[in-house]
């Protein structure tokens, strides 16, 4: 065999084989030795964590302590297993035939676990204990967990259960009711650092120590994944693998000319950070990269206010944590969290967009927009006191009739303030109507007129009776609709009596009064007697006719010249 064939990964060739190389785990650890020792072994345990932590890895430790016969073969079972005993050597290679390996993702069904119910009768050929792992076992159908339930509550002696899952909360409650849990935790960067250095001292290898933190955090915690981009790291440099090569292997932005992007972003200065971004997207950056490392560092500024202690990450460099600790002092935790909200939308928008480096720079532009903009209290403050205050005012837009204007400040670049424009301020219940009409929120207009009684109107309280129809929301969209149209709050509360008529009732009442009236005219008597059947479909009055005439009459065309007319 060459050493090319021979050659093992190194997820592979440094998978723990004992308790103690198991890192990060030291709780589950302490628990599994304590039951050992007082033979409080349970009958099945349940393994749950992220990928990379070591779940089916200690199934197989769990399973060689079990087995171990030591090394003079009258051993029993122990968390520390020798390695070297016969059961030991066969389950580390995968070959034991008392300890069965089954993936159920592949096997999924009840004919699947009927197999090791139909065999967990018979005593282990050779082992001490016949163990069944099960592999991602939140991937068995529901017949095939109902069918492992009485098998896995009272197993035989010599059976042992150990399962392996990312995703325990697709595990029935019936199953995890019936197993020991043990959930694995994502290891923390000090260890893993740790840990990867001592591979490399092994392996003989150079990685920088900015290059293993970058690692560390793409790995997110997983040891699997941690291994694998570091044996990469080591086939991708030549001597000593750096922190750019990892970065370009792993299609990082720069962090250092992240934070600047940011800096520049939070300065208010488009020009700067529309070229700095287009330079790191010209070295191969992925836009959706680097919008993923700004919303990082705004979650990282952000935690650093709250807890100063957040800034002595071991992933982060000496130089980075003072810099950060720097900028959320002079950040307010208002602009982090607004910076927070846009690039949280924008990573949607990116992901969606046909070209991604176009929607990041307009992302980038709305940002610089916006970050100079003080938030609605401090304006207020700023005006109160005088103070300058940046701000724009949209032009007036008409309002409807019986709209009262309330005051708005224009305010220069100076803070002087110019003028008060107008926002409306409704003084009657008919105005809110009219400014619903104004605004075409047809669903809401008829709900009001039908099913709306009015108790108690001022400007911006509403009390009313809702009517035998009315939506259960209704009060809560009326409040939403007019604090959006008058950027004011509404009060709008409802009560269980009072209530007047509904603006429907009032214009049908209006309506059959007038029908009535009309009906006591003898040409309407006469008429509805020669034609039987017919009924009065509208009533107008002479004032209202005039009106209409009015509106629809050809305008008269003055000095209209008259061929017959003599010069």
């Amino acid at each position: 065999m060459t050493d090319a064939a021979a050659y093992q990964v190194l997820a592979r060739k440094y998978r723990p084989a004992t308790f103690a190389d198991l890192i990060g785990q030291e709780a589950m650890v302490r628990t599994l030795k304590n039951a050992f020792a007082s033979d409080r072994i349970a009958q099945a345990f349940i393994m749950t964590g992220i990928r990379g932590t070591g779940k089916t890895t200690t199934a197989r430790i769990i399973a060689k302590g079990l087995n171990c016969v030591g090394l003079d073969g009258a051993g029993g079972p122990t968390t520390e297993p020798c390695g070297v005993c016969e059961p030991c050597v066969a389950i580390t290679e995968g070959r034991h035939v008392d300890v069965m390996e089954m993936d159920a993702a592949s096997r999924t069904g009840v004919g699947d676990i009927r197999e090791i119910i139909d065999s967990v009768h018979y005593r282990a050929a050779s082992a001490r204990y016949k163990v069944y792992i099960i592999d991602e076992v939140h991937m068995l159908s529901t017949n095939a967990f109902n069918a492992l339930l009485k098998t896995l509550e009272e197993p035989p002696a010599h059976v042992k259960f150990i399962f392996a899952t990312t995703e325990i909360r697709k595990v029935p409650v019936t199953i995890l009711s019936r197993c020991q849990r043990y959930d694995l935790r994502r290891i923390e960067p000090e260890v893993m650092m740790a840990h990867l250095s001592s591979i490399l001292a092994k392996e003989a290898a150079a990685v920088a120590p900015d290059a293993l933190a970058l690692i560390t955090r793409a790995a997110e915690g997983s040891v699997r994944d941690a291994l694998s981009l570091l044996d990469q790291a080591i086939a991708h440099g030549a001597g000593e693998t750096s922190a750019a090569q990892v970065r370009a292997m792993l299609g990082l932005a720069d962090r250092g000319r992240v934070r600047d992007l940011f800096d520049l972003v939070m300065r208010g200065d488009a020009a700067g950070a529309l070229a700095e971004l287009s330079g790191q997207y010209a070295e191969g950056a992925d836009p959706m990269a680097v919008l993923r490392d700004l919303a990082e560092i705004t979650h990282w500024l952000s935690v650093i206010k709250i807890t100063p202690e957040a800034a002595d990450d071991p992933t982060t460099p000496p130089d980075e944590r003072d810099r950060g600790r720097d900028m959320a002092g002079r950040l307010p935790m208002r602009v982090l969290s607004r910076t927070w909200q846009m690039l949280l939308k924008a990573l949607e928008e990116v992901a969606l967009a046909p070209n991604a480096m176009m929607a990041a720079e307009m992302v980038v532009i709305r940002l610089t927009h916006v970050s100079d903009l003080p938030d609605p209290e401090t304006l207020i403050k700023r005006l109160q006191a005088g103070q300058p205050a940046q701000a724009v005012t949209a032009p007036a837009a008409q309002t409807p009739a019986n709209h009262a204007p309330a005051p708005r400040a224009q305010v220069t670049q100076t803070g002087q303030v110019l003028a008060l424009q107008s926002a409306p301020v409704l003084a009657t219940f008919d105005a809110v109507v009219a400014l619903i009409r104004a605004k075409r929120d047809m669903t809401l207009l008829v709900e009001v007129e039908t099913n709306l009684r009015l108790v108690r109107y001022s400007p911006g309280r509403i009390e009313f009776e809702p009517g035998p129809r009315a939506a259960p929301d209704l009060a809560a969209r009326l409040g939403q609709r007019l604090q959006g149209w008058t950027n004011s709050r509404w009060a709008v509360s409802v009560v269980s009596g009072g209530g007047a008529a509904t603006i429907a009732e009032v214009q049908d009442q209006g309506r059959r009064a007038a029908e009535a009236e009309a009906l006591q005219s003898p040409l309407v008597q006469a008429v509805l007697a020669a034609f039987p059947g017919a009924r009065i479909s509208d009533i107008r009055s002479p004032e209202a006719l005039t009106t209409t005439a009015a509106a629809e009459a050809l305008p008269e065309v003055e000095d209209e010249w008259d061929p017959f007319e003599d010069d």
